[in-house]
């Protein structure tokens, strides 16, 4: 065990740590500047069993419905039966009839049991790398449920892409399948960013593995097909993204892990979430021990926490409770940039304090704001 891997587990306690997933990876670009998400999650905190302890409110989870919907959906475009996949890659991907060959790695036989991560992700690799080295006739062009495996400080993650393709041309793409709709051939921002950021993991970890390949190559595509439903039907439709943004966005990221054992240096010897719990479930570790432990950690919140954090609760308590202008979103502190507290926004408002040299374009916004709300107020008396 490596020294960065014994003070991981220190941090992390006598529990197994909870394994990275591309959802996990992505929510790495989405709040890049808080240490304490960079701590939490590389030794493998399940925050969500810590927010519990911490007695938090939990955010709200997809229903069985949706779920429900969404395995639906992927089954339908998965179908070999059906063909629906091949037709919308065809398409979307130009992929030629001769090479439309499909192979589910799922279907793997183990015993009585599904086929392990394990198992599948060897299988993968072989066809992956068989297929890059000119070794199978003809290759597969659809593999569905594939395992790979990336490198996040020094471990390997698990991944599992809905589906990988490759075209004539020995370019290999990423498919994701997502139940949100396209409405007018335009899909919610923010769910296809999300799952662009998702597929980036995915295409570094096929690259990754084709590193290894004989000789060398990294012929993954920065195109993205997305497969949704279109409009408001069961009806899939395919939609290609240059994801090359978030690829570059998330290898920084990655990049930043290795900066790890210098925030480990900055937590007080010992310091520990240890989540262990007594046969009955009970938490071995008080509450105020496990807020004292994350307080030596840095955060960084922001009100979009909300939506991949299980700890934005906390941090937002935290924020407030220090007055930060963080908490009131991205907007108002870029607006307010150089202002570190809602206090010593609203001297500067108020006119207490005089603006220090920088300051007078928010000081006089602030004013003027200030102004307005009073008229406000007077006029609604």
């Amino acid at each position: 065990m490596s020294s960065l891997d014994a003070r991981l587990d220190v941090l992390r306690g006598p529990v197994e740590p909870l394994p990275h997933s591309a959802r996990t990876l992505a929510a790495l670009t989405a709040n890049p500047s808080c240490d304490r998400s960079a701590l939490l999650d590389a030794a493998g905190i399940d925050k969500d069993t810590l927010a519990t302890h911490l007695g938090l409110s939990q955010p709200m989870k997809k229903s069985r419905l949706a779920l429900d919907h969404g395995l639906t959906f992927e089954r339908h475009v998965t179908d070999p039966e059906q063909g629906v996949l091949v037709s919308l890659l065809r398409q979307a991907l130009q992929l030629p009839v001769p090479h439309a060959s499909y192979k589910d790695i799922s279907n793997l036989r183990h015993g009585n049991g599904a086929s392990p991560p394990g198992l599948r992700r060897t299988h993968t690799s072989q066809l992956i790398l068989g297929t890059a080295e000119g070794r199978l006739t003809p290759p597969p062009a659809l593999l569905d449920h594939p395992v790979l495996t990336l490198t996040v400080a020094g471990r390997q993650t698990y991944l599992e892409p809905d589906v990988i393709a490759l075209r004539h041309d020995d370019v290999f793409h990423i498919v994701e399948i997502r139940s949100f709709p396209v409405i007018h051939g335009r899909a919610d921002p923010l769910k296809a960013a999300a799952a662009l950021t998702q597929a980036a993991a995915y295409i570094l970890a096929l690259r990754e593995l084709l590193t290894s390949a004989e000789p060398p190559t990294t012929q993954v595509s920065d195109t993205v097909v997305l497969i949704n439903p279109r409009n408001f039907t069961r009806q899939p439709t395919a939609t290609t993204y240059n994801a090359a943004p978030q690829i570059k966005s998330l290898s920084r990221h990655l990049a930043r892990l290795d900066r790890l054992p210098d925030l480990l240096d900055t937590l007080p010897p010992g310091t520990t979430c240890d989540l262990a719990t007594t046969p009955d479930g009970t938490p071995t570790r008080p509450r105020d021990h496990l807020v004292a432990a994350l307080a030596t950690m840095k955060p960084h919140y922001t009100p979009s926490c909300r939506h991949h954090c299980d700890l934005a609760a906390h941090c937002r308590t935290e924020a407030r409770n220090r007055g930060s202008i963080e908490a009131l979103g991205t907007t108002v502190h870029d607006d307010l940039a150089g202002i570190d507290t809602i206090h010593t926004a609203l001297d500067l408002a108020d006119g207490h304090v005089r603006a220090s040299s920088g300051r007078e374009d928010i000081a006089h916004a602030l004013r003027h704001a200030q102004r307005i709300h009073d008229e406000l107020k007077r006029d609604s008396t």
